[in-house]
Protein backbone atom coordinates (compact mmCIF):
# COMPACT_ATOMS: atom_id res chain seq x y z
CA UNK A 1 0.00 0.00 0.00
CA UNK A 2 1.16 3.75 -0.90
CA UNK A 3 2.82 5.60 2.57
CA UNK A 4 -0.23 7.93 1.38
CA UNK A 5 -0.44 11.30 4.01
CA UNK A 6 -1.29 11.96 7.84
CA UNK A 7 -4.59 13.54 8.44
CA UNK A 8 -4.50 13.75 11.58
CA UNK A 9 -2.12 15.98 14.29
CA UNK A 10 1.09 14.40 14.37
CA UNK A 11 2.97 15.25 18.18
CA UNK A 12 6.13 15.79 15.82
CA UNK A 13 4.83 18.83 14.83
CA UNK A 14 6.38 20.09 18.26
CA UNK A 15 9.86 19.82 17.55
CA UNK A 16 9.17 22.05 14.40
CA UNK A 17 7.23 24.75 16.99
CA UNK A 18 10.52 24.11 19.31
CA UNK A 19 12.99 25.25 16.30
CA UNK A 20 10.67 27.58 15.25
CA UNK A 21 10.52 29.75 18.72
CA UNK A 22 14.33 29.22 19.82
CA UNK A 23 14.85 30.51 15.86
CA UNK A 24 12.19 33.31 16.73
CA UNK A 25 13.60 34.38 20.23
CA UNK A 26 17.44 34.23 18.99
CA UNK A 27 16.50 36.81 15.79
CA UNK A 28 14.25 38.80 18.48
CA UNK A 29 17.53 38.90 20.92
CA UNK A 30 19.92 39.95 18.36
CA UNK A 31 17.98 42.76 16.64
CA UNK A 32 17.26 44.29 20.34
CA UNK A 33 20.62 44.22 21.24
CA UNK A 34 21.85 45.47 18.15
CA UNK A 35 19.87 48.29 18.05
CA UNK A 36 20.94 49.02 21.90
CA UNK A 37 24.35 49.58 21.13
CA UNK A 38 24.13 51.16 17.74
CA UNK A 39 23.24 54.38 19.54
CA UNK A 40 26.40 54.12 21.57
CA UNK A 41 28.56 56.33 19.47
CA UNK A 42 32.39 54.66 19.25
CA UNK A 43 35.31 56.97 20.93
CA UNK A 44 37.51 56.82 17.81
CA UNK A 45 34.75 57.85 15.66
CA UNK A 46 35.23 54.91 13.33
CA UNK A 47 32.67 54.20 10.64
CA UNK A 48 32.38 50.08 10.39
CA UNK A 49 33.28 50.61 6.58
CA UNK A 50 36.58 52.62 8.07
CA UNK A 51 37.32 50.03 11.15
CA UNK A 52 36.68 47.00 8.84
CA UNK A 53 39.63 48.80 6.52
CA UNK A 54 41.88 49.43 9.05
CA UNK A 55 41.43 45.83 10.64
CA UNK A 56 42.13 44.27 7.05
CA UNK A 57 45.17 46.34 6.35
CA UNK A 58 46.39 45.61 10.14
CA UNK A 59 46.73 41.76 9.24
CA UNK A 60 48.24 42.11 5.76
CA UNK A 61 45.02 41.96 3.81
CA UNK A 62 44.95 44.26 0.99
CA UNK A 63 43.17 42.35 -1.91
CA UNK A 64 39.44 42.54 -0.48
CA UNK A 65 36.91 44.79 -1.33
CA UNK A 66 34.46 46.54 1.25
CA UNK A 67 31.20 47.25 -0.30
CA UNK A 68 27.97 48.24 0.86
CA UNK A 69 24.83 46.42 0.54
CA UNK A 70 21.31 47.46 1.24
CA UNK A 71 19.03 45.88 4.28
CA UNK A 72 19.44 45.40 8.05
CA UNK A 73 22.01 42.94 9.28
CA UNK A 74 23.08 41.59 5.59
CA UNK A 75 26.46 42.18 6.43
CA UNK A 76 28.81 38.89 5.04
CA UNK A 77 31.93 37.92 3.40
CA UNK A 78 32.03 36.32 0.24
CA UNK A 79 35.68 34.26 0.07
CA UNK A 80 34.81 33.38 -3.50
CA UNK A 81 35.15 37.63 -4.76
CA UNK A 82 36.71 38.33 -1.53
CA UNK A 83 34.24 41.03 -1.13
CA UNK A 84 33.44 42.11 2.38
CA UNK A 85 30.05 43.41 2.12
CA UNK A 86 28.50 45.54 5.06
CA UNK A 87 24.89 46.81 5.24
CA UNK A 88 23.18 50.08 5.10
CA UNK A 89 23.22 50.09 9.62
CA UNK A 90 26.71 49.25 9.65
CA UNK A 91 28.64 50.76 6.69
CA UNK A 92 28.13 54.01 7.43
CA UNK A 93 27.42 53.95 11.36
CA UNK A 94 30.46 55.01 14.17
CA UNK A 95 28.52 52.58 16.45
CA UNK A 96 30.01 50.20 18.67
CA UNK A 97 27.42 47.34 17.01
CA UNK A 98 28.33 48.44 13.97
CA UNK A 99 32.14 48.45 14.16
CA UNK A 100 31.70 44.77 15.88
CA UNK A 101 29.73 43.76 13.04
CA UNK A 102 31.83 45.05 10.77
CA UNK A 103 34.85 43.42 12.81
CA UNK A 104 32.87 40.17 12.65
CA UNK A 105 33.08 40.26 8.65
CA UNK A 106 36.95 40.99 9.21
CA UNK A 107 37.56 37.41 11.24
CA UNK A 108 35.90 35.87 8.50
CA UNK A 109 38.08 37.50 5.44
CA UNK A 110 40.87 36.50 7.88
CA UNK A 111 40.00 33.41 7.97
CA UNK A 112 40.26 32.70 4.46
CA UNK A 113 43.51 34.42 4.55
CA UNK A 114 44.94 32.19 6.67
CA UNK A 115 43.41 29.45 5.45
CA UNK A 116 41.04 28.58 8.05
CA UNK A 117 39.79 24.64 7.47
CA UNK A 118 36.16 24.84 8.74
CA UNK A 119 35.64 28.02 6.45
CA UNK A 120 36.73 26.08 3.78
CA UNK A 121 35.05 22.80 4.70
CA UNK A 122 32.46 25.40 4.86
CA UNK A 123 32.73 26.61 1.95
CA UNK A 124 32.80 23.62 -0.34
CA UNK A 125 29.52 22.08 1.77
CA UNK A 126 27.86 24.79 0.15
CA UNK A 127 26.35 23.54 -2.98
CA UNK A 128 25.89 20.68 -1.70
CA UNK A 129 24.06 21.81 1.38
CA UNK A 130 21.75 24.30 -1.27
CA UNK A 131 21.13 21.05 -3.12
CA UNK A 132 20.16 18.59 -0.29
CA UNK A 133 17.77 21.82 0.77
CA UNK A 134 15.84 21.52 -2.43
CA UNK A 135 16.01 17.89 -2.97
CA UNK A 136 15.07 17.04 0.12
CA UNK A 137 11.04 17.18 0.77
CA UNK A 138 10.48 16.34 -3.21
CA UNK A 139 12.18 13.19 -3.02
CA UNK A 140 10.15 12.50 0.64
CA UNK A 141 6.96 13.68 -1.20
CA UNK A 142 7.30 11.91 -3.98
CA UNK A 143 8.44 8.68 -1.84
CA UNK A 144 5.40 8.53 -0.41
CA UNK A 145 3.69 7.37 -3.44
CA UNK A 146 5.22 4.72 -4.04
CA UNK A 147 5.11 1.33 -1.83
CA UNK A 148 7.88 -0.53 -0.10
CA UNK A 149 11.43 -0.73 -2.11
CA UNK A 150 10.95 2.32 -4.32
CA UNK A 151 9.10 4.33 -1.79
CA UNK A 152 11.59 3.37 0.92
CA UNK A 153 14.87 4.38 -0.89
CA UNK A 154 13.53 7.86 -2.29
CA UNK A 155 12.41 8.66 1.37
CA UNK A 156 15.57 7.59 2.73
CA UNK A 157 17.51 9.70 -0.54
CA UNK A 158 15.65 12.51 1.11
CA UNK A 159 16.63 12.22 4.87
CA UNK A 160 20.51 12.16 3.49
CA UNK A 161 20.17 15.22 1.75
CA UNK A 162 18.71 17.48 4.06
CA UNK A 163 21.34 15.55 6.76
CA UNK A 164 23.62 17.74 4.22
CA UNK A 165 21.76 20.87 5.26
CA UNK A 166 22.31 20.28 8.78
CA UNK A 167 25.65 19.41 8.28
CA UNK A 168 26.14 22.72 7.00
CA UNK A 169 24.58 24.30 9.99
CA UNK A 170 26.96 22.57 12.08
CA UNK A 171 30.43 23.68 10.30
CA UNK A 172 29.04 27.22 10.46
CA UNK A 173 28.85 27.14 14.48
CA UNK A 174 33.28 26.87 15.17
CA UNK A 175 33.76 29.60 11.67
CA UNK A 176 31.10 32.16 13.45
CA UNK A 177 32.33 31.57 17.15
CA UNK A 178 36.18 31.80 15.51
CA UNK A 179 35.90 34.52 13.58
CA UNK A 180 33.64 37.04 16.85
CA UNK A 181 36.59 35.43 19.08
CA UNK A 182 39.39 37.31 16.13
CA UNK A 183 37.34 40.31 15.89
CA UNK A 184 36.83 41.21 19.63
CA UNK A 185 40.67 40.32 20.05
CA UNK A 186 41.83 42.44 16.70
CA UNK A 187 39.23 45.62 17.87
CA UNK A 188 41.23 45.44 21.44
CA UNK A 189 45.01 45.04 20.35
CA UNK A 190 44.48 47.99 17.27
CA UNK A 191 42.44 50.46 20.03
CA UNK A 192 39.80 50.39 17.10
CA UNK A 193 37.29 50.21 20.55
CA UNK A 194 38.09 51.02 24.09
CA UNK A 195 37.93 47.92 27.01
CA UNK A 196 34.17 48.64 27.73
CA UNK A 197 33.27 49.33 24.17
CA UNK A 198 34.77 45.70 23.55
CA UNK A 199 32.56 44.26 26.48
CA UNK A 200 29.85 46.49 24.92
CA UNK A 201 30.72 44.69 21.43
CA UNK A 202 31.18 41.30 23.04
CA UNK A 203 27.03 40.98 23.66
CA UNK A 204 26.14 42.41 20.45
CA UNK A 205 28.28 39.27 18.86
CA UNK A 206 27.19 36.78 21.41
CA UNK A 207 23.75 38.09 20.52
CA UNK A 208 24.69 37.00 17.12
CA UNK A 209 26.20 34.12 17.60
CA UNK A 210 22.66 32.37 19.46
CA UNK A 211 21.26 32.56 15.89
CA UNK A 212 23.49 30.40 14.40
CA UNK A 213 23.03 27.93 17.52
CA UNK A 214 19.05 28.60 17.22
CA UNK A 215 19.37 27.49 13.43
CA UNK A 216 21.57 24.50 14.31
CA UNK A 217 18.74 22.89 16.85
CA UNK A 218 16.07 24.05 14.90
CA UNK A 219 18.05 21.66 11.78
CA UNK A 220 18.36 19.43 14.10
CA UNK A 221 15.10 19.09 15.35
CA UNK A 222 13.74 18.71 11.97
CA UNK A 223 16.02 16.20 11.16
CA UNK A 224 15.22 13.92 14.30
CA UNK A 225 10.55 14.86 13.11
CA UNK A 226 11.97 12.92 9.93
CA UNK A 227 13.74 10.25 11.09
CA UNK A 228 10.58 9.52 13.75
CA UNK A 229 8.42 10.02 10.81
CA UNK A 230 9.31 7.80 8.41
CA UNK A 231 12.41 5.59 9.64
CA UNK A 232 9.21 3.90 11.83
CA UNK A 233 7.15 3.44 8.53
CA UNK A 234 10.07 2.01 6.51
CA UNK A 235 10.54 -0.59 9.22
CA UNK A 236 6.61 -1.26 8.47
CA UNK A 237 7.43 -2.41 5.19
Amino acid sequence: MPYGFYRYWDPTYFLVLIGAVICLLASARVKSTFRKYSHVRSMAGLTGAQAAERILRSAGISDVQIQQVSGELTDHYDPRNKVLRLSDSVYGSDSVAAVGVAAHECGHAIQHHTGYVPLSLRTAIVPVANLGSALAWPLIIIGLLFTRGTGSVLITAGIICFSAAVLFQLVTLPVEFNASGRALRILGDTGVLGTEEVRDTRKVLSAAALTYVAGAAAAILQLLRLVLLFGGRQRDD
